[in-house]
């Protein structure tokens, strides 16, 4: 029988008293944080902030638990931007939207950072609940990244998944890897890229041996990249139903699918918060459309990150999740 387990691909917002107080501890310390030292205050307000929205995932019964990224100013880039080898410089458009991040331009190796690690060990500490890691995959943090130090595209791609494998590899005990790769829609990867994109999110996902679940957005991944992406070791594909219904469906009934999903039927951006009822409708209607297939497990989730809403409707659509996959668990029995 099918397993269905709420999540999100985290990136959430920061809570309003927390926006208040960073954006003046960040004003008074501006040079600190250039030189990348956040200092005690801003850590401790990150700190706070964390415990609260770990809190918030388990007030809304949710069956993973992510960090919550706070930390991630520069959105996906966050990686990059804190990195040693990366000097961050203007300020970035994020894809087509009006979110923008510090240009992350790579010049020298990429060696071990242990940034991301460090989130998910203090969330460790703070929940009994299984963890739920997020990462941007490879393909999007090399196209959201400058390289002045490799010289080759097929290169950059290879360094990138070779520092995040490496950042996998020092996660604590994880129940989930969630890999954001909207890139994969928004900026199509060319013949030859496409393999290579694939090959370079096996190589990340095969540092764990957590569910690894790759989830495009925006829209739905052109047939050559989604066929590749298949061959990848991987757990699970995620599916933006929000933005894109006919050509998701097109490509599982077309080229079949791994044994989870990850079905993006919640609005990450849209502050309209759906019922419960609704999401598990969705789930059954795609179901129902793909006929006799059948996935162990359904991951139901947000399409998108929540940083886009107001801090109590992320909260809501949380709560919406978890209810949501008890519903469909009962519906399936």
């Amino acid at each position: 029988m099918t397993e269905y387990v709420s999540t999100t691909p985290g990136l959430y917002p920061l809570p309003d008293w927390a926006k208040d107080d960073l954006s003046d501890l960040k004003g008074h310390q501006k040079h600190d944080l250039i030189s990348g030292d956040e200092g005690e205050e801003i850590t401790a307000a990150y700190e706070e902030a964390r415990e609260e929205v770990i809190g918030v995932q388990e007030e809304a019964g949710l069956d993973r638990i992510v960090e919550g990224q706070l930390r991630w100013d520069d959105m996906l880039a966050h990686p990059l931007a804190v990195h040693d080898a990366v000097e961050t410089r203007g300020i970035v458009r994020y894809y087509d939207n009006n979110n923008f991040y510090r240009e992350p331009v790579v010049q020298d190796d990429l060696g071990f950072s242990g940034d991301v690690a460090n989130e998910l060990e203090a969330t460790a500490e703070l929940t009994d609940g299984d963890l739920q890691a997020v990462l941007p995959g490879p393909y999007s943090l090399s196209d959201l990244a400058t390289d002045e130090q490799y010289g080759d595209e097929a290169e950059f791609l290879g360094a990138i998944a070779d520092f995040l494998e490496g950042e996998v590899d020092a996660f604590p005990e994880i129940e989930t890897l969630f890999l954001l790769e909207p890139s994969l829609v928004e900026n199509v990867p060319e013949d030859g890229q496409d393999e290579r994109a694939s090959e370079a999110i096996d190589q990340v996902a095969s540092a764990t041996d957590a569910d690894v679940v790759v989830q495009p957005y925006w829209g739905a991944l052109e047939e050559k990249v989604y066929a590749h992406l298949l061959d990848a070791d991987i757990d699970a594909v995620g599916f933006d139903f929000v933005a894109n219904q006919d050509d998701n469906l097109y490509n599982i009934q077309e080229y079949g699918a791994t044994d989870d999903v990850a079905l993006g039927l919640a609005d990450g951006q849209n502050t309209l918060v759906e019922d419960p009822e609704a999401i598990r409708d969705r789930t059954e209607w795609v179901e129902g459309q793909l006929g006799v297939t059948e996935f162990e497990t359904v991951y139901l989730t947000t399409n998108t990150e929540t940083f886009y809403l107001p801090y109590s409707k992320y909260q809501e659509k949380l709560a919406v999740l978890a209810e949501a996959a008890d519903l469909a668990e009962v519906t399936a029995a």
